[in-house]
């Protein structure tokens, strides 16, 4: 099914749900996040304007035909698929194309599935957790829940280890279309997981990208999730990420954006649990006339929680791009500890970029500390790579890949690792 309709209307939501053969609560959350929608306005982002952005020019449904053996899939996606993974994920715009589960872990109860599949058998699992992370309520956020499709869903049980990654693949492929993935990762009591998501795009012209990622963590539960997305020059991208904590959980973020047109994301992590932490570690690289906007946001909750935020951007061209780090610990969060540092490399001259660590801190016994910094290379460092017969272009470059190498060191895999590579050296070569 095809939907094609601007503004959007109610018969939108209907066609699919409809199509979904979807129960009444998951229709009335479409329906609300319509109505609100139609109403609200745009986020708020500091320094960063989206009023003419692409924000809901596409035909925002467009469904795909399914896979029905791993073999069939592009070598693109397969090529980055570790062997012994745990299992694949394929959603290509509006659709899961495809999903394989290692048997072991299926024998043991975990679940990997399209969203919309989880909806008819976990519906109960679901209904507790969609959109009951706290994402933050604005029009893009509403529109995403009137619209999302496909989707995928990770479900772990209690005292069960998935320590080879899950791959998850979002495809978006075609002109004026708007893919709308919703992830929703469960770890139930002393489980864990590794999410390995790639994002690509291929032969895309003025679409829109408008994911969200639900990531929770129970009492004891580790997730490590890591994300690298390469979109186009006329592909706007909007991301909303929440990740929650139970006591002594912990939730690790490494995520690379290696984006050439404009992107918005936004990662949050709520602390709820006694003992919990998080790491949030991310990367991005601007280029040509971008503009780009980053914030990982940390809420402390609970009492002895942890988190540390590392942000890195490195500015070519007349890239412009605002990182904001924020560090928020609530009354009652004692013997809490959050870190952060916000670091860029403005290469050219015409490049801008902002780095803005912020705390908010409401509790005395705590420990808070952040660092921020914005510049060029180091002239020293420079002089000595090329006083051992190394060009500048060279030394700089190498510089560089050392600058973002705390991220990409905690990337699962080798082949995430190589297509993060590949994809910071496309950029740097612009």
């Amino acid at each position: 099914m095809t939907v094609k309709a601007v503004p959007f209307d109610g018969k939108i939501v209907t066609g699919i749900a409809d199509s979904q053969q979807e129960p009444a609560w998951l229709r009335r959350l479409r329906e609300e996040g319509l109505n609100r929608y139609s109403e609200q306005p745009l986020p708020k982002l500091d320094k960063t304007k989206i009023d003419k952005w692409n924000i809901d020019d596409f035909t925002p449904v467009k469904e795909e035909k399914a896979i029905d053996s791993y073999d069939l899939l592009p070598e693109e996606i397969k090529n980055l698929v570790e062997d012994g993974s745990a299992g694949v994920i394929v959603q290509k715009n509006g659709t899961v194309i495809f999903s394989q589960l290692n048997d072991q872990l299926k024998d043991k109860g975990v679940i990997l599935s399209s969203l919309s599949q989880a909806v008819k058998e976990q519906e109960e699992l679901v209904q507790g957790h969609l959109f009951k992370s706290g994402v933050t309520d604005h029009k893009l956020t509403s529109l995403h829940q009137a619209l999302w499709s496909g989707g995928a869903f990770i479900y772990v049980p209690k005292n069960v280890e998935v320590s080879e990654p899950i791959h998850v693949f979002q495809w978006l492929e075609g002109d004026s279309l708007g893919m709308l993935p919703h992830m929703l990762v469960i770890t139930d009591v002393n489980s864990s997981v590794v999410v390995a998501e790639n994002v690509i795009e291929t032969k895309s012209q003025s679409s829109v990208m408008n994911g969200m990622v639900e990531v929770f963590a129970k009492d004891g539960a580790r997730v490590k999730f890591s994300s690298v997305r390469s979109l186009g020059s006329t592909v706007t991208d909007y991301l909303y990420r929440t990740g929650v904590t139970g006591k002594d959980a912990s939730i690790q973020w490494a995520l690379g954006d290696m984006n050439h047109g404009n992107t918005v994301a936004n990662t949050q992590t709520f602390l709820k649990g006694k003992g919990s932490n998080t790491k949030v570690y991310s990367v991005a690289i601007g280029n040509e006339k971008q503009k780009e906007n980053f914030v990982s946001h940390v809420i402390h909750e609970a009492t002895h929680t942890d988190s540390d935020v590392l942000s890195k951007g490195v500015m070519f061209g007349e890239a412009t791009a605002i990182f904001n780090g924020i560090t928020k610990i609530e009354k009652g969060a004692e013997k809490s500890n959050g870190q952060q540092a916000e670091k860029l490399l403005i290469i050219s001259e015409k490049a801008r970029g902002d780095a803005n660590p912020i705390l908010l801190i409401d509790e005395d016994d705590v420990m808070a500390g952040h660092a921020a910094s914005a510049g060029p290379v180091d002239e020293n460092q420079l002089y000595y790579l090329m006083s051992r017969g190394i060009s500048r272009k060279e030394a700089e470059r190498l510089m560089i890949y050392g600058f973002l190498s705390p991220v990409i060191d905690l990337l699962p895999g080798e082949k995430m690792k190589t297509r993060l590579n590949t994809l910071i050296e496309g950029k740097l070569s612009i």
